[in-house]
């Protein structure tokens, strides 16, 4: 099954035909709760509340907590890099609304940016079920929420039989697929061709980050949605495409979307976290990482 969401494609896969009917309902239930809690463009989401709450805690949605646990737990995993705090350096580069009108924009100035402030200036408090975010701080979940829900539905629908769930571009897997171990197609496009190189996937998540998917000019020059907190500037590093094999989803999309900034230290890191990975450098060369196999052409 093929659906799209977020204004991206999505595949949902399962092993076995009789899973179908109930795999595409859980798809649907855990995607309309993930938007109505983690979705930044609408206004009446939990963290569009979240983020206008000017210093002040509010209650919010078991969703919401979880995806913002699954995004402080993914930057303390790749030392702060992959960060939900970075919203205000987005919405400084011109990411304010979806990325189809934001993509025709011209004449963008360029911005004045700062460090975010990371997640400590987020304080949940799980007994009560707020969050408070410190002044002048505000959460996008764009990234590690889809990855989330790519494991949710995994988790949920693999109770019953093997599934694969992709959601541009971050893919949960569980189980086998009808013969044997599920294969993945890995691109650094949003526009899949069915030519891409292919990677067995026995279980866990893959996901790829990428410079080139999601870019729009401002000044006289092309930018990207992956933004360093360190500085609020966004990737410029040596790799334009990253994409990391993990335990779940949310892990691997965390360290792909760190590598993409971590520039010549990216393989180590990687490696050194007890993951696989293939990178691909702004010059076309392709490295492999912590056991990642040597591409497959599609048949």
């Amino acid at each position: 099954m093929e659906f799209t969401i977020w204004g991206l494609t999505g595949t949902l896969v399962t092993q076995r035909p009789a899973d179908e009917s109930f795999a595409t309902a859980c798809l649907w239930r855990v995607l309309g709760e993930i938007d109505g809690a983690c979705n930044r463009f609408r206004p009446d989401s939990d963290l569009s509340r979240l983020n206008a709450s000017d210093g002040e805690p509010i209650a919010v949605s078991a969703t919401l907590l979880a995806a913002i646990d699954a995004a402080i737990d993914a930057s303390l995993a790749t030392d702060g890099l992959c960060d939900p705090t970075i919203l205000p350096s987005l919405l400084a580069w011109g990411y304010d609304r979806d990325y189809a009108i934001v993509a025709k924009r011209v004449n963008l100035a360029e911005p004045t940016v700062r460090a975010a402030p990371g997640v400590g200036a987020i304080d949940v408090d799980r007994r009560a079920g707020t969050v408070r975010l410190a002044p002048g701080c505000q959460v996008d979940l764009g990234a590690s929420a889809k990855a989330l829900a790519a494991d949710l539905i995994a988790d949920e629908v693999g109770a019953r039989g093997g599934v694969v769930v992709e959601i541009g571009g971050d893919v949960a897997v569980r189980g086998s697929g009808p013969d044997g171990p599920w294969v993945v197609g890995v691109a650094d496009r949003l526009t899949i061709t069915g030519d891409e190189p292919r990677v067995r996937v026995a279980g866990g998540g893959v996901a790829t980050s990428s410079t080139a998917t999601r870019v729009w000019r401002v000044a006289d020059r092309l930018v990207n949605h992956i933004v360093d907190p360190r500085t609020g500037l966004v990737a410029d590093g040596p790799y334009a495409t990253a994409t990391v094999a993990a335990d779940r989803c949310v892990r691997a999309n965390a360290f792909a979307t760190a590598a993409l900034l971590w520039g010549e230290d990216a393989p180590y890191r990687i490696a050194q976290a007890g993951w696989a990975g293939r990178l691909v450098g702004r010059d076309g060369t392709v490295e492999f990482v912590g056991g990642w196999p040597v591409d497959q052409e599609a048949p």
